[in-house]
């Protein structure tokens, strides 16, 4: 059975223009099972889905004369008569075809469609003459959303968090308690997801994770340190939905601040973690303020950390608010902390089980901030007004 992302109908929608279409994300995220549903759906015979990772195809466009790739792409029934679509997964097994995409581009009716599995290597990738000539798209694990239709579960989401508080009930809170349950457990990598035994969720998980390390890690860093590196993951992971404090892990680990800084960049380039700045109307103070961490997907974390359950649901929470624009945290000096800020408007407190006394500290806050909403999210159903359970975002 075929499972739509919902970034699916933004993608099909990109069909008509002129720009390259680049998309990436984490491995295992379902980039290339987005793009062959793009693919199939495209009515022209003029198509070619390439593997980058292949060597003979990488031979395509192994030319000094970018003229004679489109002679190469023959071979696979590409002609000039109507537009081709072109699609390169993996793109950054090959970078230096990039200048060739680029020609290509400017002098033929040709459509890219290219997938990558690094921000961070994306970014040095693709050189500013392709400013102007492509729109990047990301792609994450799934959103709890996203997690239901993979369940083959129906249920109404609001985008508005008004909406959200207004329209809860106990009824469907009540039907999809257990499967918010896995998805805490097992996190939203598609393959964890559709697997149905335990035992074999926990394999494939695994297996992600030794992919990342070998195929991101190991080709893409060029870390000397890389035990060190490992054990900087492990050590973040026990921190999650808690500051960075750099000079504790340099001392931890036994490396410079320096390091310490690389290695964070890293991870976060390749959509391993996620950094979330102090709110502050000061911009200057937002970016050079402590910041929280996070990790990419609550079935990793769950995998080779032990934490609490409190930060396991935190940490999902987050995943899912990502869709909804820039998250900041606020603490004051004196202590008093708000988990976090949605684009500088809403302010959202995590508890598993929230009480009347939350929202009301949470309104203060909120006021003495002039944020215009407040809601406290929990793992539980709170009746009360400015209470949205987690499974709603």
């Amino acid at each position: 059975m075929i499972y739509q992302r919902k970034l699916l109908k933004i993608l099909k929608k990109q069909l008509l223009s002129k720009e390259i279409i680049v998309l990436t994300g984490m491995r295992r995220v379902g980039k290339t099972t987005l793009y062959r549903m793009i693919f199939n759906e495209i009515k022209s015979d003029n198509k070619v889905f390439l593997d980058m990772e292949n060597p003979l195809e990488q031979r395509i466009f192994e030319e000094e004369d970018f003229n004679n790739i489109i002679l190469n792409l023959k071979e696979y029934d590409i002609h000039q008569k109507s537009k081709a679509y072109i699609f390169l997964d993996e793109i950054q097994a090959m970078p230096e075809a990039v200048k060739a995409i680029k020609y290509l581009h400017d002098h033929y009716d040709v459509k890219f469609f290219l997938t990558g599995s690094s921000s961070f290597y994306l970014k040095n990738l693709f050189p500013e003459s392709l400013s102007g000539r492509k729109f990047i798209f990301e792609l994450f694990p799934l959103d709890f959303e996203e997690f239901l239709v993979f369940k083959n579960q129906k249920k109404e989401f609001y985008e508005d968090f008004s909406d959200k508080d207004k329209n809860k009930n106990v009824i469907s809170f009540e039907k999809t308690k257990k499967l918010y349950d896995e998805y805490l457990e097992y996190g939203g990598f598609p393959a964890v997801v559709l697997e149905e035994e335990k035992e074999n969720k926990k394999l494939k998980l695994n297996d992600i994770f030794k992919s990342y390390f070998e195929k991101d890690v190991k080709s893409l860093a060029d870390f000397k340190e890389i035990n060190v590196f490992r054990d900087l993951i492990l050590l973040l992971m026990q921190r999650v939905g808690s500051k960075v404090e750099i000079s504790k892990l340099s001392s931890e680990l036994g490396v410079s601040r320096e390091t310490i800084y690389s290695y964070l960049a890293f991870l976060e380039g390749t959509y391993f973690i996620n950094l979330i700045s102090p709110f502050s109307r000061n911009v200057d103070r937002e970016v050079s303020g402590s910041k929280k961490i996070y990790l990419c997907d609550n079935g990793l974390l769950n995998a080779f950390s032990k934490i609490s359950g409190g930060s396991l649901f935190e940490n999902a929470v987050f995943n899912n608010l990502k869709k909804y624009g820039k998250i900041c945290y606020y603490q004051k000096r004196t202590g008093r902390e708000i988990d976090f800020i949605l684009n500088e408007a809403i302010s959202l407190e995590v508890k598993l089980s929230g009480i009347a006394s939350d929202e009301k500290e949470l309104e203060k806050a909120s006021k003495s901030l002039n944020l215009k909403q407040h809601y406290v999210i929990t793992k539980n159903f709170n009746k009360d007004n400015y209470f949205i359970p987690a499974m709603e975002l």
